[in-house]
C-alpha cells in the first residue's frame, strides 16, 4: 500500500485497484491506529484515529480532494500513484 502523504506522524496511504472498492476512500494510520476516509464526502467510513489527528485528517483530505481523487484514478488503473504535499 503506497504511502501518499505524511504528516505530524500520521501516514496517508491507497491501495492499489485489486485489492481496493468504491466508494473511493483512503487510509490514515497513527501510532498504530488507522480509520478509513471517504475522499468525495470526508466522511469516516472505518476505523478511528485520536480526536487531534481526525481533525488534522479531514482538514487535509478537504484541500487535497482533488489531488486524493486523481491518485484513486490512477490507482486504479495499477498504477504508482503520486506524493501529495502534507499539512
Amino acid at each position: 500500500m503506497p504511502t501518499i502523504s505524511m504528516f505530524y506522524g500520521i501516514a496517508i496511504r491507497m491501495y492499489f485497484g485489486e485489492s481496493e472498492h468504491p466508494p473511493p476512500h483512503f487510509h490514515a494510520e497513527h501510532a498504530g491506529k488507522s480509520m478509513k476516509v471517504e475522499i468525495k464526502t470526508g466522511k469516516i467510513i472505518a476505523g478511528s484515529l485520536p480526536p487531534r489527528q481526525t481533525k488534522l485528517v479531514l482538514a487535509w483530505a478537504d484541500l487535497r480532494r482533488d489531488e486524493l481523487m486523481a491518485n484513486w484514478d490512477i490507482l486504479m488503473r495499477n498504477e504508482e500513484p503520486f506524493r501529495i504535499e502534507p499539512l
